[in-house]
C-alpha cells in the first residue's frame, strides 16, 4: 500500500514537471516558446523571457520556428538569449524576419543596458547585405538598436527603474548576387539591484548614528 502510494505521488510530480512552461535556455527551439505561457529563465540575475512571436516575409520562409534553437547568451555582464538558425536569402532574394518577446528583470532589480550582436554569413564578393534592427519599448519611453555586417555590435543604456522591456527584432536579409545570411543573433541585458525603501531607511539611520558618534568622539577628544 505504501509502495503504491509512493509511485502515485512520484508519477504526479513527473507529470507536473513536464507540464511546466518554464524552462532554461539551451534546451528549446523557438517553436517551443511560441506556446502561450512559455518562458525562459536565464541566470544569473535571473531574467525571464516570455510572450514570443515569430513571422517572416515572404510568409513561410525558412527557417521555421522549429529550426531555430534558443540558447543562453553570456558576454561579460550581458546575459540573455541567442537565436541560432539558418536565416538566409537566396541570390536576388529578400527575406524579412520578425521576432518579438518580453524580457523581465527579477523582483528588486532593473535593467541598465541592452546589447545586440550577430554572426553574419556573406560569401566573398557578394553584393548581399544583412541588417538587424530592434525596438526596445518600456514604460516611459523606447530605445533603438541597429547592427549590420559592417557596423558590429551595438549597446544602449536603459533609464533607471525599467524592469520590463518589449523587444521587437527585425532581421532583413538581401541576397544580392551570391546570397547572404546570419546564423546567430545575440541579445544580452545587464541589470542592477534596486535598494528597497526599508534598506534605504536603515542606511539613513546608520549614517545618522555614525555622524552623531563622530561629533561625540570629537567633543570627547577636545575635552
Amino acid at each position: 500500500m505504501k509502495r503504491s502510494l509512493f509511485f502515485a505521488i512520484a508519477t504526479t510530480v513527473i507529470v507536473a514537471g513536464f507540464g511546466a512552461v518554464d524552462a532554461r535556455a539551451g534546451q528549446l527551439t523557438l517553436a517551443d516558446l511560441l506556446v502561450p505561457g512559455a518562458t525562459i529563465v536565464v541566470p544569473p540575475e535571473p531574467d525571464t523571457f516570455s510572450n514570443f512571436t515569430y513571422s517572416t516575409s515572404p510568409a513561410g520562409s525558412a527557417p521555421s520556428a522549429a529550426d531555430i534553437n534558443v540558447n543562453e547568451f553570456h558576454f561579460g555582464a550581458e546575459n540573455g538569449i541567442t537565436f541560432a538558425g539558418p536565416f538566409q536569402a537566396a541570390p536576388m532574394g529578400v527575406v524579412d524576419y520578425q521576432i518579438s518577446y518580453v524580457v523581465t528583470a527579477p523582483a528588486g532589480s532593473s535593467f541598465t543596458d541592452a546589447f545586440l550582436s550577430a554572426t553574419f554569413n556573406l560569401p566573398p564578393g557578394t553584393t548581399g547585405t544583412v541588417s538587424i534592427g530592434e525596438s526596445l519599448t518600456y514604460t516611459g519611453g523606447s530605445q533603438q538598436l541597429q547592427i549590420s555586417q559592417s557596423s558590429g555590435p551595438d549597446t544602449v543604456s536603459i533609464p533607471a527603474g525599467v524592469s520590463s522591456i518589449l523587444v521587437q527584432k527585425d532581421i532583413l536579409i538581401n541576397g544580392g548576387s551570391l546570397g547572404a545570411g546570419v546564423s546567430f543573433v545575440n541579445q544580452g541585458f545587464s541589470s542592477s539591484t534596486v535598494p528597497e525603501p526599508a534598506s534605504l531607511a536603515l542606511l539613513g539611520i546608520g549614517m545618522t548614528g555614525f555622524l552623531a558618534f563622530r561629533r561625540f568622539f570629537k567633543k570627547t577628544s577636545v575635552a
